[in-house]
């Protein structure tokens, strides 16, 4: 793993890749008070196979906005766009949760050349509803518990920020407008949509699948809204199988 620090206007971005340049490019965007460290259970599987690239977006975790940062998730897939630009990195296949599946639909929508395939957890592009994300959530721990499925540690480094005013500011302009309906239209990249039975997530998602033309919808079991951090396992192994079979051609 190395970290570093790539400039683009009027923030400072904080990088963190893994895996091997030479394997295909795997772009992440996190969930919604989450850091580049929520990626950590997936990691493994991740990094064995891509050059994985995540970062926090601008005023989040370790990145840096300026008093005069622009907001919002048009800069923010922008900004992915310099990531990837400097890094040399000419495509990649992007996976984003939650929050974060809001950001990379826009990264692909706003850079189609840049995408290779597009997954979307926990994913809506409608206005969301915090207590319902919450009430499902612990729902679906209740139901792995009655499975005898451990949840993992929740590290603090996965929610650690370094300036709690620019984090506010992140999230808040970019639910200013909370229809982000307009990302869906023209996406024309294999595209999965994996979101939990416990999720309130889970009709919008269907919804958007049915917007985007050659979408598939996975509902992961025993799962809420936070799909990565409640079953890591079985969120790489849906994205894993995905991508083998429709984006990268291989079986195995």
């Amino acid at each position: 793993m190395t970290d570093h620090r790539i400039a683009a206007d009027s923030a400072d971005l904080f990088v963190v890749e893994d895996g091997r340049a030479a394997d295909p490019a795997l772009l992440l965007f996190s969930g919604a008070r989450c850091t580049t460290e929520m990626w950590t259970p997936v990691m493994g599987p991740l990094a064995a196979r891509f050059h994985v690239v995540r970062f926090d977006i601008r005023g989040t975790g370790h990145s840096v906005a300026r008093a005069d940062a622009v907001y919002g998730l048009d800069r923010y897939a922008d900004d992915a766009a310099v990531v990837l630009d400097t890094l040399e990195i000419p495509r990649a296949l992007v996976w984003g949760m939650a929050f974060g599946a809001r950001v990379a639909l826009a990264f692909a929508s706003r850079h189609p050349e840049k995408v290779v395939g597009l997954a979307l957890y926990d994913a809506s592009v409608e206005p969301p509803d915090p207590g319902a994300q919450r009430e499902g959530a612990a729902a679906a721990a209740r139901r792995r518990a009655e499975l005898g499925l451990r949840d993992p540690t929740r590290d603090p480094a996965w929610f650690a920020h370094d300036d709690e005013e620019t984090l506010r500011r992140s999230l808040a302009v970019a639910y200013q407008d909370p229809d982000h309906s307009r990302y869906a239209e023209g996406i024309a990249v294999p595209v999965l949509i994996a979101t939990g039975d416990y999720d309130p997530n889970l009709e919008p998602s269907r919804r958007l699948a049915d917007r985007i033309e050659g979408a598939e919808l996975t509902v992961l079991e025993a799962v809420g809204h936070g799909s990565v951090l409640a079953r890591p396992e079985l969120c790489a192994e849906v994205f894993l199988e995905f991508v083998d079979r429709r984006c990268l051609g291989t079986s195995g």
